[in-house]
């Protein structure tokens, strides 16, 4: 490590990163086994002595030894020796712990607003119309003040989004009951991935990314990344949400003398693989213009044609490990590798990366005005940290002596969205309620003065007589006549 640059190794003469065209990104590529995490590990090392931050995904769990001094071997003193690294000091860095999980660092989280529909989309692999339903609904979020914290957040906005989308159609434009659905669904497969767990609060501060120890070296951020790997498309999104947040919120500082953070993006082919078009427009847009902001970025590959062209053309600063070409379509890879170096007239380039060694690379760094470096085989120096994962004691130790626990550990869930959103389907209902009591009372009222205003009828008396009646009846009229006759009778006889 000199003043203004890190170490690399040895060709003719020795290989240095340059600090101050650092930040102008580069490429660290090579074939499983072939030694790029001990190039990812011996720039972390150097920048760190230097006072630069790090953040680097540790996708093999192999990088978290880098807080622990190497133990020194045969093997490493006399590479050391070779390459001209003296003195070769045993070191451990400074470094903090992260994990999306916060089962093996610290939680890393973000709101779902910070997320945004676009990268949301691309994280649930929504189509066009899906995407577009995810659109109005964080619209809808923003006209109506609704906070979108986590995923239970958004899913009672999806809810509220479906209630109403005849009334949503003709202020945003067409509202599919069928896309709020299918997003539901991917919101559930992604909660049992444990997406949950990354969306919330305490969010993240990026500045806390940005810092050196009391000795002045930058602390390097690691990030288990071994589980997160299953969830590839998880992977891809945070990363490219972070430099998106780095881009967003960070200053333009132009071309400092060193950067003031440099990214190490492993398995990066993750964050092209399948990726729409505006998606990729948004990853070239970061990429070239984020460099003034001061950040560098590094795109770790075992194949470097998993970088799109318009990513490529931009980094600079370039360390190819030895690739395999047994098959015509690794040839193809091994001849355009070839081509991205600026040629040597010592050696071919084309037949120097199928014979490369282990911990062996070519090399190929901006020199004075930005001008790249004559391609060079290079022995990479060792490491002065260990390689290998620290053991779980030693992990336990680095996350209670961290200034970040305090501050991340222990989740936050204020009132936003879903909270909002239910005192508000609560209220409704109850007003509603207290309106069908409201009808019910008055249709009764109405139902009792309707009867108290009918007329009053005599009851008809019946026409019809008893049988006691009619006999009576009929007895009187017989003696009646009986009395007439016998009246008659005797006046006659008179």
């Amino acid at each position: 490590m000199t003043e203004n640059a890190v170490f690399l190794g040895k060709a003719q003469i020795q290989e240095f990163l340059n600090l101050k065209y650092a930040n102008r990104h580069g490429l660290i590529a090579g074939a499983t086994g072939t030694g790029k995490t001990v190039t990812l590990q011996i720039i972390a090392e150097g920048l760190s002595d230097a006072g630069v931050p790090v953040f680097v995904s540790d996708v093999k769990g192999d990088l978290s030894g880098i807080s622990q001094p190497v133990k020194v071997k045969d093997f490493l003193t006399k590479r050391a020796n070779v390459v001209g690294l003296d003195p070769y000091e045993p070191t451990g860095f400074p470094v903090c712990l992260w994990d999306l999980f916060g089962k093996q660092g610290h939680p890393i989280r973000a709101t779902v607003t910070e997320m945004g529909p676009l990268l949301l989309s691309r994280l649930l692999g929504l189509n066009d119309t899906q995407e577009g339903v995810l659109t109005l609904a964080f619209r809808l979020a923003d006209d109506e003040g609704l906070l979108l914290l986590d995923l239970k957040d958004l899913r009672a906005l999806l809810v509220e989004v479906g209630n109403r989308s005849k009334d949503l159609s003709i202020e945003y434009g067409h509202v599919s009951k069928a896309s709020v659905g299918a997003i539901q669904r991917r919101l559930l497969t992604l909660e049992d991935q444990g997406a949950a767990n990354f969306f919330g609060e305490p969010a993240l501060d990026l500045m806390d990314f940005l810092r050196t120890d009391e000795n002045g070296k930058g602390i390097i951020n690691i990030l288990a990344a071994d589980k997160l790997m299953q969830t590839p498309k998880l992977y891809a999104t945070f990363l490219l949400w972070l430099l998106s947040e780095l881009f967003e919120e960070l200053p333009e500082i132009g071309d400092p003398e060193k950067p003031i953070l440099v990214f190490f993006f492993d398995e990066a082919h993750l964050l092209f693989s399948d990726a729409p078009k505006a998606l990729l427009e948004k990853v070239n847009q970061v990429v070239r213009l984020i460099r003034s902001k001061g950040v560098s970025v590094f795109f770790v590959s075992q194949n470097p044609l998993d970088i799109p062209d318009s990513v490529s053309s931009q980094l600079g600063n370039r360390v190819q490990h030895a690739l395999r070409a047994y098959t015509p379509k690794e040839r193809r890879v091994v001849k355009v590798a070839a081509e991205t170096f600026r040629s040597n007239p010592d050696f071919k380039t084309l037949d120097v990366i199928t014979e490369l060694g282990i911990g062996e690379a070519l090399t190929s760094t901006l020199l004075k005005k930005g001008i790249p470096g004559i391609v060079q085989r290079t022995l990479i120096r060792p490491p002065c940290s260990r390689m290998g994962p620290i053991t779980r004691p030693e992990r336990k130790a680095i996350l209670r002596q961290s200034s970040m626990a305090e501050k991340y550990d222990d989740a936050i869930d204020r009132n936003s969205a879903y909270e909002v959103l239910h005192e508000r389907a609560e209220r409704i209902a109850k007003q509603e309620e207290k309106a069908r009591r409201r009808e019910e009372k008055l249709k009764k009222r109405s139902s009792s003065r309707s009867r108290s205003r009918a007329p009053t009828r005599r009851r008809r008396r019946s026409s019809r007589q008893s049988v006691g009646e009619a006999a009576f009846k009929t007895a009187a009229r017989t003696l009646a006549r009986e009395l007439v006759r016998g009246l008659l009778g005797s006046l006659k006889r008179r």
